[in-house]
């Protein structure tokens, strides 16, 4: 489980750093300004509109834009100019225009546009938007192309690298084969089918030996006359399938619907293993988890916390400011837990659990100090006051010959003796002797 600052509380879509900028270039007054609005709104960035070419070159020299977006009939730019100094100063470009024909397709493949809107009434503007958002997420999804032709090779990464794709290459199905096992953030694989070393059935079928549809997308393209070539792909664990030449649009639109199929599947896998307050696990992946594990998760200890007095504070704030010390915590675990692979889960109202894997009895009670001290130290704003929170821990080094749950009824015996003596601190086999009958009590 991945849990960030960034997504810890909300998994709402793409944000752009702050200061990044689109250029948006359109000579309808009203249309530019319900594009800057929802854009700036949905994106978080910066749009800076101009209605001409020569309005366009002058903005162009005075800053750097991630992005531009473009009608392709201004008034000083009647047949497309525009998208001859868009391209050479190299800016990423999306067009929308209300007259599209062949000739207006042709010219935008030319220019290697990365995609085209055609104006549709009052769904242009949502079209417009979802088009820029999809583009801006692509950054977020890792592609490996295989292929052992360096050309074909190629031309795919320079499609995938316009659409704004993280794009790996491999350049046979053993060097592929190597990559997804060194990189388990790889969301979708592009592979050819004619290979020297492996074809792309086998590589196909390799690959969901280890990595599931849900996990990863893989899309077969082959050149191939024969027309089953489709349904072995599909058949050996293959999303999608398509025959070289390809028309550049359905590529770009099987990819898509890969990507968003892989991001639907990720986004439901989330709502049902996270908490939905605090982002952290929740009590039934917690619990799956570990037992799923087995012997991998007893290498390690197991902490439970609990926040003291909590229900005096939703008594004297109210239950939106114990939100917020839920939320604010959380934030503080998941900053000192994801980096070292530690596992913390929200298992009841405020209780927490944190599966530290690898640490022993000693190094276990030292994390779980530090943690306490960050919170107590931790100033939680809620409106105009200012609320401090503290914890009380148990933490056990795990006995390679005792049950996840007499563990965890040991680590919760712990807890129970850190708050009957005091609260704000760590209990453990380290700190007390009678966490010793604790323990054996809890064990037997």
């Amino acid at each position: 489980m991945t849990v960030g600052r960034e997504n810890l509380l909300s998994i709402n879509g793409l944000r752009l750093k702050q200061g990044e900028r689109i250029l948006l270039v359109e000579d309808s007054v009203a249309l530019s300004t319900l594009l800057t609005q929802r854009l700036e709104e949905e994106t978080g960035a910066t749009v800076t509109r101009c209605g001409s070419l020569s309005a366009a070159r002058k903005n162009i020299a005075e800053g750097t834009f991630l992005l531009a977006l473009t009608g392709l009939n201004l008034p000083d730019a009647p047949n497309g100019e525009i998208l001859d100094m868009l391209l050479q100063e190299e800016i990423p470009t999306i067009v929308f225009t209300a007259m599209f024909d062949a000739d207006t397709r042709e010219r935008c493949t030319r220019k290697k546009i990365v995609d085209y809107i055609v104006k549709d009434g009052t769904k242009t503007v949502d079209k417009v938007v979802q088009t820029v958002s999809r583009i801006l997420a692509n950054s977020a999804h890792k592609i490996l192309v295989v292929d052992d032709a360096r050309a074909a090779r190629s031309e795919l990464v320079e499609i995938l690298n316009r659409q704004n794709f993280t794009v790996l290459e491999a350049r046979s199905g053993r060097q592929a084969l190597e990559i997804l096992t060194n990189d388990e953030t790889i969301d979708l694989v592009i592979t050819d089918h004619h290979m020297a070393d492996m074809d792309g059935y086998e590589l196909t079928r390799r690959i969901r030996q280890s990595r599931n549809s849900e996990q990863l997308r893989i899309i077969g393209i082959s050149s191939s006359s024969d027309r089953l070539l489709s349904a072995s792909f599909l058949k050996a664990g293959a999303s999608d399938f398509i025959y070289r030449p390809f028309v550049h649009e359905e590529l770009k639109c099987r990819i898509d619907n890969n990507v968003e199929t892989l991001a639907q599947l990720t986004h439901l896998r989330r709502l049902a293993e996270q908490d939905y307050l605090t982002g952290l696990a929740n009590r039934r992946h917690f619990f799956a988890t570990m037992r799923q594990r087995g012997k991998e998760a007893m290498q390690g200890s197991i902490a439970l916390l609990d926040i003291d007095h909590f229900k005096l504070v939703n008594d004297t704030y109210g239950h939106d400011a114990g939100d917020a010390v839920l939320q604010a915590i959380s934030l503080v675990m998941a900053d000192m837990c994801i980096p070292a692979k530690h596992m913390p889960a929200r298992i009841g109202g405020e209780e927490f659990a944190i599966c530290l894997s690898q640490l022993d009895a000693f190094q276990a009670h030292s994390f779980c100090e530090e943690l306490r001290k960050r919170i107590e130290e931790r100033v939680i704003e809620v409106g105009n006051r200012s609320i401090s929170a503290t914890i009380s821990i148990g933490v056990v080094e795990f006995e390679p010959d005792e049950t996840f749950e007499n563990q965890l009824n040991a680590a919760d015996q712990l807890l129970y003796l850190a708050k009957a003596n005091g609260r704000n601190r760590v209990y453990s086999t380290l700190t007390i002797p009678e966490a010793i009958n604790a323990i054996a009590s809890a064990g037997g």
